[in-house]
């Protein structure tokens, strides 16, 4: 049976001129936020969720990647709260622990342990995802025309054939087909539903299901090319567990660890944040056949062996919760979209389903709630045009680039330290990993410098800042000290 969670009135939204009906797929973080970007310009919002979705900050089937450590990095927590307003206030009721950054999390470099700790002015929290997405999901369905129907299974999304246009300029989204949706009750969505399968009419439809599969079987179905695609092969696999934090607290001077692996002789690397709850939650990581186990003697046994004992000092006497979680992740991947000669009207793929990274760098959420940032933004400029939907997908994939640019080289130029990483290397990788070694030992020394790193590792601002020509005299200047 299908559950409909209904959102309670509030204030109607002001700006309405995109359209009667838009159909989010997907209830996780990009299509959380999608929907409050689309808000305002839509008389009805529906997300689809094919999960249950649990009534507490639980975990749920369809998201195995929660049950590891997510960060929330500041460009990210802005995002949030551009979108939310109160959005911090919340987190701080549910439990999240605030973070200075520079400051709180001891971060285990090669040479550095730890990396000069510093308060450098910028904040964020550390809270598990599924206590994000409950907050996301209850500040959502406050607005009485925005509803999330879940479970309900998306089958494909249906569109139909301008006669006489060719390729995907000619086909224009009419909604999506989706099963556990019965006909009735208000804009025709019931409380009940059944194993059917209806047409869920939409005059715009955005794919946030993190595949990206109906998106491209929707362009197949239409005998479209797809995209591009740039793929980054990592072969990363981590395990994760989560301990109460012990009565003897073992910590000096820190609220998480970060260790980073001797690279590229080991890729053994751990991310320990501190969580709603009084807890400790610890990813372990590391690629290829020498990735974390899943027992208990196996995950304390890879922890001590990491580059440094801080880590396993903390929690070989503190009482696990639960059980240890493993996953795997084979690639980076973006496709682009923005190269496509023409794209349907009335579809918009975002989050995963255009990009997604390495999940080592913390970056997926963050960029998600940039995304529909830019999505709201896009929307507002074309909100006065005659046809508001014409170019939508043209104009977000421009904006799109230089926001995934930063996160992307963050995580591409440092897993292609590895040599078992495939995919196409930079023709300048050698000078780029020299400039940003200098650039880290640079930081090191100088606050200021420490701080614009941190800043682009928050997706505060762009990587083009390296290239500020000062900074770049600082950095060759270091080169030509280190002899290199």
């Amino acid at each position: 049976m299908t559950e409909a969670r209904v959102g309670h009135p509030t204030q109607p939204g002001k700006h309405r001129r995109h359209g009667q009906h838009a159909v989010v797929i997907g209830a996780g973080i990009a299509g959380l936020t999608a929907a409050q970007a689309l808000a305002d310009h839509f008389e009805q919002v529906t997300v689809l969720e094919r999960d249950r979705l649990p009534d507490t900050a639980a975990d749920r089937a369809g998201t195995p990647q929660a049950l590891h450590v997510h960060g929330l990095l500041a460009g990210g927590l802005n995002a949030l709260a551009a979108l939310f307003a109160g959005f911090e206030d919340e987190l701080l009721g549910a439990g999240a622990v605030a973070l200075r950054g520079g400051l709180d999390i001891r971060v285990e470099r090669p040479g550095y342990d730890p990396f000069p700790m510093r308060d450098l002015g910028v904040l964020t929290y550390a809270v598990s995802r599924p206590a994000i997405e409950f907050l996301l999901r209850r500040r959502l369905l406050q607005q009485a025309h925005v509803q999330l129907l879940a479970p309900c299974r998306v089958l494909e999304i249906s569109s139909a054939t301008r006669p006489g246009v060719d390729g995907a300029a000619g086909i224009t989204v009419t909604g999506v087909r989706c099963q556990g949706i019965e006909e009735g009750g208000d804009q025709g969505i019931d409380q009940r539903g059944d194993a059917s399968t209806r047409l869920l009419p939409a005059d715009l439809v955005v794919d946030a299901s993190g595949r990206g599969a109906l998106t491209l079987g929707l362009l197949r179905a239409a005998g479209c090319a797809a995209p591009e695609v740039s793929r980054i092969g990592v072969d990363i696999g981590y395990a994760t567990a989560t301990y109460e934090i012990p009565a003897d607290d073992p910590r000096r001077g820190w609220l998480g660890v970060m260790t980073f692996p001797q690279a590229p002789q080991s890729s053994r690397g751990a991310l320990m944040l501190p969580l709603e709850g009084g807890r400790w939650m610890l990813s372990l990581g590391g690629r290829g056949g020498d990735k974390p186990a899943g027992d208990e003697a196996g995950f304390l046994e890879f922890a001590r062996q990491l580059r440094t004992p801080t880590i396993y000092h903390a929690i070989r006497g503190a009482r696990r919760v639960g059980d240890i979680a493993r996953y795997v992740f084979p690639h980076s991947q973006r496709r682009h979209f923005e190269r496509m000669p023409s794209f349907p009207r009335g579809l918009l793929p975002l989050g995963d389903a255009v990009c997604s990274f390495n999940p080592i760098y913390g970056q997926g959420m963050s960029v998600a709630a940039q995304e529909a940032v830019l999505l709201r933004r896009v929307l507002a400029q074309s909100s006065a045009a005659t046809d508001p939907l014409a170019g939508l997908a043209a104009a977000f994939f421009s904006g799109l680039q230089p926001l995934l640019d930063t996160p992307w080289a963050m995580a591409a130029i440092p897993d292609f330290i590895f040599p078992d990483t495939t995919g196409e290397r930079p023709p300048d990788l050698n000078r780029t990993l020299k400039f940003a070694f200098a650039l880290l030992r640079l930081a090191a020394r100088k606050p200021d410098v420490h701080k614009l790193v941190l800043e682009v590792q928050h997706l505060l601002k762009p990587r083009s800042v390296y290239r500020r020509p000062l900074l770049m005299a600082r950095v060759l200047l270091e080169l030509v000290r280190a002899g290199r």
